[in-house]
């Protein structure tokens, strides 16, 4: 069933060939830019920024140039340590999530996907509600980076490659990861993670601009898994906006897909 207002998007049959084998997209090879030979770099921030409840002070990490290997598919709902926290890149399940915002946590082996795609992931896990500063914070982030003139190209697709979601899994309330990159924060610090977004967004093994499944939809075509990256189960509880490119509600009772979806085969 299609959500009113969400387009089946162009080269659906093309992305059952694998990874980089449609017009929206192409293969950058496997490192995503990063030297798989360089160390990582560190970068610590003490912004003039108020503490985000439950954190002492302001601190904002950035380190990149981090060292992914080449990663593989694994079967869709195997659980999947990552040597980052949050995910820098690796293994993942074949079937992607639709870029869009979620209120549903999205398992990490999912949206790793989406980061091999060039995507970036807009990452918190609150103590308590979220503050309305710190969502503002991350919506500024995906303005960003959005007119993306690949993701343009589809109809009725989305506008830019970005996952907005919660990570219960964070060892810090703001987050936000890239291949071979990641930026933590105990507090909102706006220029930093504007700035992270914008250098990392599209930096990866494969440049591709294909929307995937809407996780936690009844019908988003998305896998339901008990003990995947966030220790939960797609479709029960919570909310999800399926944004750019098309409307609808993920979560319990909700309904809609959002663009092709699938599966790639690298």
């Amino acid at each position: 069933m299609l959500v009113a207002g969400v387009a089946p998007i162009a080269g659906i049959a093309a992305l059952s060939q694998g990874c980089g084998s449609t017009t929206s997209g192409s293969d950058a090879g496997d490192d995503g830019g990063v030297d798989p030979d360089a160390s990582a770099v560190t970068e610590v921030l003490h912004p003039d920024a108020p503490p985000l409840p439950g954190q002492s002070e302001c601190v904002v990490t950035i380190t990149t140039q981090i060292p992914v290997g080449k990663a593989t598919h694994v079967p869709v709902c195997t659980p999947v340590t990552y040597a980052t926290n949050p995910p820098s890149g690796g293994d993942h399940w074949g079937v992607w999530a639709a870029f869009t915002t979620y209120e549903i946590p999205v398992p990490r082996e999912m949206y790793v996907h989406d980061m091999e795609h060039g995507a970036v992931l807009l990452l918190h896990d609150c103590d308590g509600a979220c503050p309305e500063e710190l969502l503002s914070a991350l919506a500024a982030a995906r303005d960003e980076v959005t007119g993306d003139p690949l993701c343009l190209q589809i109809p009725g697709g989305p506008t830019e490659r970005v996952i907005t979601t919660p990570d219960p899994l964070l060892d810090a309330p703001i987050a936000a990861a890239a291949w071979g990159a990641t930026y933590t924060a105990t507090c909102v610090d706006l220029p930093s993670l504007k700035a992270f977004a914008k250098a990392h967004y599209g930096h990866a093994p494969e440049t591709i601009c294909a929307q995937g499944k809407l996780y936690g939809a009844d019908d988003g075509g998305a896998p339901t898994c008990d003990d995947a990256g966030t220790g939960g189960t797609a479709g029960s509880g919570g909310t999800g906006t399926a944004g750019s490119g098309g409307t609808g509600t993920a979560g319990s009772g909700g309904t809609g897909t959002a663009g092709s979806g699938g599966t790639d085969a690298g």
